[in-house]
């Protein structure tokens, strides 16, 4: 099933309070791009001149360290979005973004987004309330990788990625691997975790989602310092 621009856009919390007409402007400046499975799609260190919308797939964010490791800052699937700071400044990208399944997403050129910014200044005070969110959220994550333990680490990103789809599911896929790399640890501990919150019932998975079946749980887990 193909997915209207117009409808992507209206998922994305930065373009969704926009009247008909001004979604349908903008819809119209957004250009289709399809890429591959593992795919690089951003790189890390180059200039940025657009945000992606995605319309369908799966993408990760990621750093890699010095010695080759990689580090997932976040996974992102239909209705995410990512590199919305080139719309504002010339700066490199910060990280590299890569297509963990074959992805179709819609790009927004700077140039063309700060036109209809012209003709609509709010969009740009839309614009800094979502970077604020994305920092905010993003204190958050470093704190929890500084002062928590693995299993409290695991709570915070399965309470993030649920409250990113607005609900207690998690439907994009998560493998114990890409966890790991998002958290901090090995496979083996995920694994043994997750395992453990299964049979807590803390947590159902199954191949199509990972379910949240006591989050207060999760909660209490991922404040505790």
């Amino acid at each position: 099933m193909t997915t209207a621009p117009i409808d992507v856009l209206r998922t994305v919390p930065l373009f969704r309070h926009l009247s008909d007409q001004e979604a349908q402007a903008l819809s119209g400046l957004l250009r289709e791009r399809h890429f591959h499975r593992g795919a690089v799609i951003v790189t890390q260190g180059e200039p940025g001149d657009a945000m992606f919308l995605i319309a369908q797939g799966q993408v990760k964010v990621a750093v890699f360290a010095e010695d080759g490791r990689e580090v997932i800052l976040s996974v992102l699937a239909s209705s995410g979005f990512f590199g919305e700071m080139a719309l504002l400044d010339d700066e490199p990208r910060s990280a590299h973004v890569i297509a963990m399944t074959d992805a179709k997403l819609l790009q927004l050129r700077r140039e063309d987004f700060q036109a209809r910014l012209r003709a609509s200044p709010e969009r740009g005070a839309a614009l800094l309330k979502e970077m604020t969110r994305r920092l905010r959220r993003a204190d958050e994550t470093i704190a929890s990788m500084a002062l928590l333990d693995v299993n409290g680490r695991i709570a915070h990103l399965l309470l993030e990625l649920a409250r990113e789809e607005g609900g207690q599911r998690i439907t994009r896929k998560m493998t114990h691997a890409t966890i790991a790399q998002m958290v901090g640890s090995s496979r083996e501990t995920v694994s043994r975790t997750m395992r453990s919150l299964a049979v807590q019932k803390v947590i159902a998975v199954n191949r199509r989602e990972i379910v949240l079946l006591a989050p207060d749980q999760l909660r209490i887990a991922a404040q505790r310092a």
